[in-house]
């Protein structure tokens, strides 16, 4: 069984990087102290002679509080991202729109037969005019 010693300085090993990140990089200290000053100006806003049901009715109805805290949580993700070093995924992001869209596009119940059509002209080259009908064969 691993002595605490041992167990304190995996986990100080482990919280290196995080720490050397939050002291190299301006960004992250800038978007920490954001949250911060966010967080402690919807404090003072809230906390006065009010009690629960107070504050919880203003939350729900002031919308600069509610402006204010959604300002809190996304400088919160931002920190918390630079600190664990993600890349956003725009590009992932864009190719799924784009994907998205394309799929819109062929799969329009209205649109999307002219414009298979037209992609199956341009790919296949012109067709002798046959198209599938269905059915099983047999007369009726």
């Amino acid at each position: 069984m691993p002595k605490t010693t041992d167990k304190v300085s995996d986990a100080a090993a482990a919280a290196r990087p995080y720490f050397e990140r939050a002291l190299n990089d301006a960004e992250l200290r800038d978007n920490v102290r954001s949250a911060y000053d966010s967080a402690r100006a919807i404090y003072e806003e809230l906390i006065g002679n009010r009690g629960v049901s107070g504050v919880a009715r203003r939350v729900a109805t002031d919308k600069d509080i509610q402006d204010e805290l959604r300002s809190a949580i996304s400088d919160l993700r931002s920190a918390a991202e630079r600190v664990r070093g993600e890349e956003p995924h725009k590009s992932r992001n864009s190719g799924l729109l784009l994907v998205g869209l394309v799929l819109a596009v062929l799969f329009n119940p209205l649109t999307g037969p002219q414009i298979r059509k037209w992609i199956a002209e341009r790919v296949f080259g012109e067709t002798d005019g046959f198209t599938y009908q269905g059915g099983n064969g047999s007369q009726n």
